[in-house]
């Protein structure tokens, strides 16, 4: 599976969701943070897309398109599109996985930097789910628990402006981080950030 360079043309985008609607346009002048979880009800993605849900005026007035892709059928991401302001991508044959390079491995869940964040995540989404507003994922998630999440920005015409390969389940952009590049990709060269 070979990785994205800055610079090169991404592979096509979707432009539908999981209901079945179309993407919203990238807005004049501005990109598409196409983001890869895991699966849904990945405790940790449901964590870090709340962040960006939270924030979303935010990114759109800068003008970010926001997507997240993950390894799920429709009918198990649905139920989770619900409340989000932004579109989720069901890709349950992981083509768009090996088109972006974006893979999987055991240090996904073992690596010790994710597990502060395993720990935030269940102490949050455990209240929720008792509450009824959020719901377990899968017993036997299709794709496995081993996703590696994938970050990329994308400009207008398909080209990759910025890209991020998680070491681990939790290591992802975050909103700040995205509105950074946003804003020094308007007209900046291309870069890699770290």
């Amino acid at each position: 599976m070979s990785r994205l360079r800055i610079g090169t043309a991404a592979p096509t985008v979707p432009t539908t969701d999981t209901t079945g609607a179309p993407l919203p346009p990238v807005p004049a002048g501005g990109v598409t943070h196409l983001q890869f979880r895991r699966f849904a009800g990945c405790p940790i993605c449901n964590l870090h897309l709340r962040q960006f849900a939270v924030r979303h005026r935010e990114l759109q007035e800068a003008g970010i398109r926001e997507a997240a892709v993950f390894h799920s059928p429709v009918e198990e991401l649905r139920p989770y599109a619900d409340g989000l302001p932004f579109a989720l991508v069901a890709d349950p044959s992981q083509r768009l996985y090996r088109m972006y390079g974006v893979g999987r491995g055991a240090r996904a869940l073992l690596d010790p930097r994710v597990w502060p964040a395993i720990a935030r995540a269940v102490l949050v989404g455990i209240p929720l789910v008792l509450r009824g507003r959020e719901r377990l994922p899968a017993a036997r998630p299709l794709g496995g628990r081993l996703g590696l999440p994938g970050d990329f920005l994308l400009a207008p015409d398909g080209r990759v402006l910025a890209a991020h390969y998680g070491t681990h389940a939790a290591d992802h952009w975050t909103v700040d981080q995205v509105l950074a590049l946003a804003a020094t990709h308007r007209g900046a060269p291309l870069h890699q950030p770290n």
